[in-house]
């Protein structure tokens, strides 16, 4: 692994829309960046591809000694966690359980894991960054599944910053709640919303940057 990185950090959905541009805007800042999805980054220098197929404890095991491999007697700087998705309906919709269960393994799944990486190796004062949401600090009735799983990510958070969670000594957690990021897709399915108020990608990684370098 080089030696002349700022940092280290991997990036969980590192692939996805907002995670291509965080892992962009680290390799930009000289960082070693890591990356966690589906599928793998080209431009990260290296990629853990998780098995959707399978279970949950399944998918910790398979990138906690994936990680080791990787970053051998090495920790790092940061976690950023953008894994997720959005899934809509109400209680009496026809996918309600199946969009639940979605959303509860790409947000609250994804997020426990970061949280156990951080516990593996994370630097003391390392930085862990997960991914919630506004619209969960209320009721989400058109979106319950989403609203749940984002309401346990911000309960996470939470017990993680709070003392005895078992991370890295003098570890910051934070979980950044967006209201819509402005996304391909999201363009896509609200063609005609006023996007003007949507969040840039590129402030959301630049934040990510800025905060995790503040930790060295």
């Amino acid at each position: 692994m080089a030696s002349n990185v700022l940092g280290r950090v991997f990036i969980y959905g590192g692939k996805g829309a907002l995670g291509s541009v965080c892992v962009s805007q680290f390799k930009a800042k000289k960082w070693w960046v890591g990356n966690i999805d589906m599928k793998e980054n080209e431009s990260a220098d290296a990629n853990i591809v998780v098995n959707s197929s399978h279970t949950w404890k399944e998918q910790e095991t398979a990138i906690i000694s994936q990680m080791k491999e990787i970053l051998k007697d090495e920790k790092l700087d940061g976690i950023i966690c953008v894994a997720g998705g959005w899934a809509g309906g109400n209680a009496a919709h026809k996918d309600f359980l199946e969009n639940s269960e979605l959303m509860w393994k790409q947000s609250v799944w994804s997020s426990t894991i970061a949280s156990s990486i951080a516990v593996h190796y994370l630097k003391e004062g390392g930085f862990l960054s997960l991914t919630g949401a506004k619209a969960a600090l209320e009721g989400t009735p058109g979106m319950i599944g989403y609203g749940m799983a984002k309401a346990a990510v911000h309960q996470l958070t939470k017990s993680l910053a709070d003392e005895n969670s078992g991370l890295p000594k003098e570890a910051m957690v934070v979980s950044i709640l967006p209201v819509t990021l402005d996304t391909p897709m999201n363009r896509k399915w609200m063609a005609k919303a006023d996007t003007t108020s949507w969040t840039p990608l590129e402030f959301v990684s630049e934040y990510d940057v800025l905060e995790v370098g503040k930790q060295d």
